[in-house]
């Protein structure tokens, strides 16, 4: 191998590292205590109106970690000529940002200049799943803003259409493993899903059939009459458990029985030991709930390349 290609692999490898040793719960400790209590007091006001805030809030953290690492990116808005990543194509259905920008503006009040939007979303992902019925558990803190925010780079997004292995390779670029993957997808136990997302599914599965078989019949007849295959109803979906509001491992029972929505969540019933755990957090939701802080720690962790505290999460100085 020649000594650039050697660089671009350590320059691709070094910009999906982990922050863990860098980040640490008590970052704030002296110059911002109330940190933590400031964002969950914003969580928890938004969520009285808006049943919809816990999903949105997670999704946004891990849509902003897996493009630039945890960065806070998919929070700048478009400027000019630039498009920025919120207004990229999977990102259109992102929303909740105002819940970011009221505890922004909360902390600012409180400790001027000290509390990187990164954190304030990785915070506020933690207080989604906890003030869901989930788990909580300390956030290590210390991330920094970045500057940059292009659409075309949330293409690296995992596709709700992609199969085992291009998981695999999606989650493995950023340091994360199989288990990682299968336990990240429990956060689908909050939200919804658009038609667009799994209408692959339902209507043109491949040349022989229009519907996936290994759909539940009877589940795939009703996400037919939700999503019909000339569908004009612009926001039509469907949940992605049945108790979309709670954090709980309905999702990986429903997915057992057929009834998951998307090919991703399809394709982790397509290896032995990937099945294996998807049939594990089935049975036992202390087992995933334990899992799911190790892994959201470990995502929530990979670094990105902010090197400033924004006063305004929209934009940069």
């Amino acid at each position: 191998m020649n000594a650039h290609l050697l660089n671009l692999l350590l320059t691709a490898i070094l910009a999906f590292s982990f922050d863990v040793e860098a980040l640490t719960p008590h970052y704030y400790d002296q110059s911002c205590p109330q940190a933590d209590h400031i964002v969950t007091n914003a969580v928890k006001k938004a969520m009285s109106n808006d049943k919809t805030v816990p999903a949105a809030l997670l999704r946004m953290h891990f849509h902003d970690c897996f493009v630039r690492g945890c960065d806070a990116s998919v929070l700048l808005d478009s400027k000019g000529k630039n498009k920025a990543e919120k207004d990229g194509p999977p990102n259109i259905s992102l929303h909740a940002f105002y819940v970011i920008d009221n505890a922004k503006k909360a902390l600012e009040e409180q400790c001027p200049g000290v509390v990187s939007c990164a954190d304030i979303l990785s915070l506020a992902a933690r207080d989604a799943v906890a003030l869901s019925g989930g788990p909580s558990w300390e956030v290590p803190k210390g991330r920094k803003d970045g500057r940059i925010s292009k659409a075309i780079e949330t293409r690296q997004l995992p596709a709700p259409t992609f199969n085992i292995s291009q998981l695999q390779q999606s989650f493995g670029q950023r340091g994360l493993s199989m288990h990682d993957l299968v336990v990240l997808s429990g956060g689908h136990t909050l939200g919804f899903a658009h038609c667009s997302s799994f209408q692959n599914r339902i209507h043109s599965f491949n040349t022989q059939k229009q519907i996936d078989p290994t759909l539940n019949p009877s589940f795939a007849a009703s996400l037919n009459g939700i999503c019909p295959a000339h569908n004009k109803v612009k926001n039509a979906g469907a949940t992605m458990d049945a108790t979309t509001t709670s954090f709980d491992n309905i999702y990986y029972k429903m997915l057992m029985q057929g009834q998951s929505l998307f090919s991703s969540d399809q394709a982790l019933l397509t290896t032995p030991s990937t099945k294996k755990l998807v049939s594990k957090y089935a049975s036992s939701i202390e087992e995933f709930e334990k899992a799911f802080v190790k892994s959201m720690i470990k995502m929530s962790s990979i670094s990105g390349n902010g090197k400033e505290v924004r006063l305004n999460c929209r934009r940069v100085r």
